[in-house]
């Protein structure tokens, strides 16, 4: 029999007039547990995120109400609660510490430490679950923010407060990008937040020892909720960096948060929401999977000056299977992201690093904030490798090829060998816009692939020994290049190499 809010009343009203001074109870005990979840009696004052304690330490959080129980997932090992036991509300919404203090440390969503460096000592805690900026708080994106990839600052550029997502199939180089675009934020003064959704420790581990061998550890937090946790700390675990995220762009400071990966994170909520008899949708997820992640991606914004101006950039992962763009968890945060970077398992294979399928992959907003000399000079470029991918299909038939076609295909081969580029060894902007105007105008296109990456150790030193002042002009100034730059830059490589343009 279901108790109504006017009958509990009525049943206190009794009590009152045939007991004076005693009053009714709600007994809060679990009626039934389950994998990390249970249905709880009584909290009939309870909130969403509260945080409940039961016997042993262990915390839960209200994850739904009904009318006579709440569901409940575990935030910690529940493996010895059963029917019957107690549970105390504690009256608080679920926080996570926020501040510098956070900054160089490996936590727990829940803000405990992992690295053995005792206590974080925050003095400020936030709540995991906050609203996003309203659209008037939001400036437009107009900076960008440099992986150290050419592939990506070339062809599908990333500006500061822009959510650009990473998918492709399993081994095919998706953290690998996230790390290399962490590290490449050296002495950028940008915020870095690791976010590992369950995966196997070692793997995070592994990235763990890459942030900190490439100095940028103390300008990092990371987040840990691995595949052995509990699923409600994985679901909550990008919420909480987030909030981390968010605390330094409130300071005016520009974060970059990866989410390691959401599919991870899909899977632990489709688990919580059928356990607790969720009605399942397409592919066995809930229906409100779409919502779960644009909540979380829609807090990513570049603020307004008069807010301090930081911002939040996002770089969600996806795991896709086969290649498959078109199931539903990609598909989702597709179409809530600024954009994909699409790594093609057959490109890896071939050895080609990293793997990306330039034409599916693209930016919708990281165009605007890229600088100015890129643009200029990408026009050609783009063509070029287009031609080039439809000239090699057809030239692997064997026919004869004519003299200009062949000059396609070595121009292709040409850009495709600079756009591979090896891990941990990025590249900085002015590099790179400077070995593509030596790519444009053919300086590269009889050379190997091992010739290619020498000639671009030769450009970088040239540049950065004999012309800083073109340097600061492409990234400080962010200024386009003349035609009289241009000539003496090309003139000088050429020298320098040995090569002779052929634009």
């Amino acid at each position: 029999m279901k108790t109504t809010d006017k009958t509990r009343q009525k049943i206190r009203a009794a009590i009152q007039k045939t007991k004076p001074g005693v009053h009714m109870q709600e007994l809060n005990e679990i009626l039934s547990i389950s994998a990390g979840t249970a249905q709880v009696s009584g909290l009939s004052n309870a909130k969403i995120n509260e945080l409940l304690r039961f016997k042993d330490g262990v915390i839960g959080m209200v994850h739904n109400l009904a009318e006579q129980t709440a569901g409940v997932v575990f935030l910690t090992n529940a493996d010895k609660l059963k029917a019957g036991d107690k549970a105390t509300p504690t009256n608080r919404i679920l926080e996570v510490p926020v501040g510098m203090e956070l900054l160089g440390r490996v936590i727990t969503p829940l803000g405990h430490p992992l690295d053995e460096r005792g206590p974080l000592n925050a003095k400020q805690a936030w709540p995991v679950e906050r609203p996003a900026a309203p659209i008037m708080d939001r400036a437009p994106v107009d900076t960008p923010l440099q992986t150290g990839l050419k592939a990506i600052d070339s062809f599908t550029p990333i500006g500061r407060g822009q959510r650009e997502l990473i998918l492709g199939d399993r081994q095919t180089g998706k953290t690998a990008i996230a790390v290399d675009t962490i590290l490449n934020q050296k002495d950028t003064g940008i915020i870095c937040i690791y976010c590992a959704i369950g995966q196997r420790s070692a793997d995070t581990a592994r990235v763990i020892d890459q942030i900190q061998k490439g100095g940028m550890m103390d300008n990092s937090v990371v987040v840990v909720a691995n595949g052995e946790e509990e699923a409600g700390l994985q679901f909550i675990a990008p919420y909480a960096a987030t909030t981390i995220g968010e605390w330094f762009m409130m300071k005016g400071k520009d974060v970059l948060v990866i989410y390691d990966d959401l599919t991870a994170h899909a899977r632990a909520y489709r688990q919580m929401s059928l356990l607790l008899r969720t009605p399942p949708g397409r592919e066995a997820f809930p229906g409100d999977i779409f919502y779960i992640h644009s909540r979380l991606l829609e807090r990513s914004t570049h603020l307004i000056d008069k807010l301090g101006g930081g911002s939040l950039t996002s770089l969600p992962i996806v795991s896709t299977e086969a290649g498959n763009i078109s199931a539903y968890i990609p598909t989702n945060v597709i179409s809530i992201t600024d954009g994909q970077i699409y790594l093609s398992a057959a490109l890896f294979q071939k050895g080609i690093m990293p793997a990306i399928d330039t034409g599916r992959s693209v930016s919708r907003v990281g165009g605007e904030a890229q600088l100015p000399a890129y643009r200029q000079l990408l026009g050609p470029l783009k063509l070029f490798y287009s031609q080039f991918e439809e000239l090699e299909s057809f030239s692997k038939f064997g026919v004869q090829l004519d003299e200009e076609t062949q000059k396609k295909l070595n121009r292709g081969h040409a850009i495709r060998a600079v756009l591979q580029q090896i891990q941990f060894k990025p590249m900085d902007a002015a590099t790179q816009i400077a070995v593509f105007l030596a790519v444009n105008n053919g300086l590269m296109d009889t050379m190997t692939d091992s010739e290619i990456g020498h000639a671009q150790d030769v450009i970088q030193k040239i540049l950065h020994q004999r012309f800083g002042s073109v340097v600061e002009q492409l990234t400080t100034k962010r200024q386009k290049l003349d035609e009289k730059t241009q000539r003496k830059l090309l003139d000088t490589f050429e020298k320098a190499l040995g090569a002779k343009g052929n634009k």
